[in-house]
């Protein structure tokens, strides 16, 4: 008798500014079947410094929640896990000690997300776990930004991320747990001022229903709860009232809700403000609460990922249509590339199979840079990489593209390579390598086939074989190849070219 198929178990967790959360689910035929929530209060934010430094308390306490974390993990595949990090890893030089001594308790790789990014993969997280209910507006506030989407079934169509969060505004207006009418109505004004920009666009879009996601606006609801409004719905007047009760009291410690828990309380005040600018800057009547957020979101697009196409995918095409590319050519490119990587690696590892989806999508968009300027088209190209909202991709995974495409072409100065937390530079160099090779392999943007390749790699020394007679027909290629040799040998690695004997 033959043993029953488990079930597939994931899981995600959100290193928030606030708490860090974990969510373990287990994929049953279409659906995801959550199966255990974990949260940890670690307040992250409230220990970035003057200087954008998180202090060794606030790195301590989230490595001990990670720890944690990591006993309910034992023996999950990587590929069943994601982590993001959001606002205050964003925001903290310092992010890459958190990461590294991290790396130590937790064996699977922490990404740090763009606000943009944080924003769709909130409104996933929102969609997928509320009837849908037409055009719909979504507000998140955490601890350290607050995302605002709006989106139709599973589609966001209008994404922005604003650094105001109920731990920094807590620090910076509300500092000792000191209320006034003057720190709320600053706070309030602060908020305002950040929305002002783009609260037009929002209310010209419109929406059908309002709902509030993560846990400033469901501590709102609970406390509405307990104030007598049963079905929990936050009404315009009813924020107003809260407002107002808050101005009771002179401090954090005596805020006295039904609904209000002890840990909750230093960051409430705060939290209001900013929900009360949202609702008068984009007019909103009534906002419903949704239990889903940024990391049911990662666990839908696992499994969307697993399933169903990647927007990875989508992303690159409309970023290479936006800039123009020339897209003969960007797919010569990238056949050449994986024609040539398959061969070094034939047998790759989960991160290598990664990084090779990332060498070709780097392959298709390596030209994005034409569109400013000819001269120095590859760091253009890098910074369009570098600095695009790029849905599905995280900052390491942009960083990566804007580095392969950095050192497409011309001297490899390799000492420009950035830092990074979840690769390593030494799996980036097969990747620049390989990607150079493939440029200067069709330098000349002919549908002419190449003559036949062969390469074999040993570390720094690769060594390339071509047909006997390819030189003869290929001169401009052959001194495109001697110019690369000569690239590599300042970079201190060796490119040999060899013609195929009989």
């Amino acid at each position: 008798m033959t043993e029953p198929v488990r079930p597939r178990e994931v899981a995600a967790i959100d290193i928030g500014s606030n708490s860090f959360h974990m969510v373990v689910a287990r994929i049953v035929g279409q659906s995801l079947q959550i199966i255990s929530r974990h949260k940890q209060r670690v307040h992250l934010a409230s220990g970035l410094d003057e200087h954008q430094n998180l202090d060794q308390a606030a790195i301590q306490r989230g490595l001990n929640c990670l720890a944690m974390f990591a006993e309910r993990l034992q023996g999950f595949e990587p590929e069943n896990v994601r982590i993001a990090a959001t606002y205050t890893l964003r925001q903290a030089n310092n992010a890459h000690v958190f990461l590294k001594r991290a790396e130590a308790l937790i064996p699977y790789p922490i990404e740090i997300i763009p606000g943009t990014e944080e924003a769709r993969l909130i409104y996933l997280g929102v969609a997928h776990t509320q009837p849908d209910n037409g055009q719909k507006l979504i507000v998140d506030i955490g601890g350290g930004s607050t995302e605002l989407v709006i989106g139709d079934g599973f589609t966001p169509q209008l994404a922005y991320s604003k650094h105001m969060g109920c731990v920094s505004y807590n620090k910076h207006y509300f500092a000792k747990g000191k209320i006034s009418s003057k720190n709320m109505a600053t706070a309030q004004l602060a908020a305002q001022q950040k929305l002002e920009s783009i609260a037009s666009k929002y209310t010209r879009m419109g929406w059908q229903t309002a709902i509030g996601s993560s846990g400033t606006i469901k501590a709102i609801r609970e406390v509405l709860i307990g104030q007598g409004h049963s079905d929990g719905v936050i009404t315009a007047k009813r924020l107003q009232q809260l407002y107002d009760a808050i101005l009771k009291v002179k401090h954090s410690d005596d805020l006295d809700f039904a609904g209000l828990s002890d840990d909750r309380k230093p960051v409430f005040a705060a939290g209001v403000a900013i929900l009360s600018a949202v609702f008068k800057s984009l007019d909103i009547k009534e906002m419903i609460f949704s239990d889903g957020a940024l990391r049911e979101g990662l666990l839908y697009e696992m499994e969307e990922r697993f399933r169903h196409s990647d927007i990875r995918v989508r992303t690159a095409s409309s970023m290479a249509k936006q800039y123009n590319v020339d897209i003969a050519q960007a797919n010569r490119v990238k056949a050449t590339a994986e024609q040539l990587y398959n061969q070094i690696e034939p047998q790759p590892g989960l991160t290598k199979i990664e990084l090779a989806t990332l060498l070709s999508w780097g392959a298709l968009l390596h030209e994005v840079g034409l569109s400013i300027s000819y001269p120095g088209f590859h760091r253009h190209s890098a910074y369009l990489l570098r600095h695009s909202t790029m849905p599905g991709f995280n900052l390491e995974q942009q960083t990566v593209l804007a580095t392969l495409v950095r050192f497409q072409r011309k001297s490899l100065k390799l000492e420009e390579m950035p830092e990074l937390s979840i690769y390593k530079r030494k799996h980036l160099y097969p990747l620049i390598r390989t990607l150079r090779l493939a440029v200067a392999l069709n330098g000349q943007r002919s549908d002419d086939p190449l003559p036949a390749i062969t390469v074999d790699a040993d570390k720094e020394k690769w060594q390339l074989t071509l047909t006997e007679d390819w030189e003869e027909s290929n001169r401009l290629l052959a001194a495109d190849l001697r110019q690369e040799q000569e690239y590599w040998r300042k970079a201190g690695w060796e490119l040999a070219l060899t013609p195929e004997s009989d």
